[in-house]
């Protein structure tokens, strides 16, 4: 398959403006034993703030939103943070950012791993923490053909199954259904190069997959060392901590989704991991503390 894209055939021009800015796109970096993790971004979503706290009370989000610095009703902004695992002989990505056909301010990724000097032939693997299209439809190059084509590429099998499952489109909700037809699309372009994995299993060596539903069905976390690579199992900084046991708009099994939250914040606290978020501010990497019966993210650095 080609690995060309028009970002490529532009890169020889843009080579000096991408290393200039650098750190746009290089958010934050950790060492987790003989690997090197650093996040990427993509961009960011622009979302009504509905999507989110739609269904939250407003009395008890509006104090929380205050002290983040967010107006009542004003759009969210949340920034998207590919994960970049190296060592060990590999070059790993966590999910595979939006491509160009999602939103306009999104679409970074090939050029983030340019200015870091990644190519794309050079990843070995593409672990997706689900299917939703600011995580799966940048898999595909401007071509259709797959933008990491030497890389295996990995989903939970629930995950899998759920968005090639011919039934989805139908039973998602029409607010979603562009969800699922540009997922299986891209799943059917990718073929036999996904390979699935289950609740436990040590996807690569030292990388353990952590099933926490509800923001999709089979979503996962990912257990490197001391950290946890959430995607969206935890979506915001504000209300997914500050209020993690309410509904949001923006996972499809709301209950499900809370429920998981709260499991999982406890865990982080707990085994005093650092956490690794996909929509968390400043990179995304960064700590859970307990706060009035509740949480709060604190950021690295």
């Amino acid at each position: 398959m080609s690995g060309i894209t028009r970002r490529m055939l532009m890169a020889g021009a843009a080579g000096l403006g991408a290393a200039m800015a650098m750190p746009r796109w290089l958010h934050a970096s950790m060492q987790i034993g003989d690997w090197q993790l650093d996040t990427l971004s993509d961009g960011n979503l622009m979302l009504p703030a509905d999507f989110i706290l739609g269904p939250m009370p407003a009395d008890e989000v509006a104090p929380i939103l205050a002290r983040n610095g967010i107006a009542p009703g004003e759009p969210l902004t949340p920034p998207c943070n590919v994960t970049l695992l190296r060592g060990q002989g590999r070059v790993v990505l966590f999910d595979a950012g939006s491509g160009l056909a999602f939103q306009p301010s999104v679409g970074e990724l090939p050029d983030a791993l340019f200015a870091l000097g990644v190519d794309p032939a050079d990843v070995t693997d593409v672990v997706f923490t689900h299917a939703h299209p600011d995580h799966l439809w940048g898999a595909l190059d401007d071509f259709d053909e797959a933008m990491f084509y030497n890389a295996r590429h990995y989903m939970g099998a629930g995950e899998l199954a759920y968005w090639r499952d011919p039934e989805t489109m139908n039973s998602i909700g029409a607010a979603r259904q562009a969800f699922a037809i540009g997922a299986a699309r891209r799943l059917e372009m990718l073929g036999d190069m996904v390979e699935s994995f289950d609740d436990g299993n040590e996807v690569l060596p030292g990388v353990t997959a952590v099933l926490t539903p509800g923001h999709t069905p089979g979503h996962m976390s990912f257990a490197v060392g001391n950290a946890m690579i959430l995607g969206d199992a935890i979506g915001n900084h504000h209300v997914g901590f500050e209020a993690p046991g309410l509904l949001s708009g923006s996972d499809q099994d709301q209950t499900m989704a809370a429920e998981t939250r709260l499991t999982l914040l406890d865990r982080i606290v707990a085994d005093d991991l650092t956490v690794v978020g996909f929509h968390l501010p400043g990179g995304g990497i960064g700590r859970a503390e307990r706060m009035d019966g509740a949480y709060r993210f604190v950021q690295d650095g």
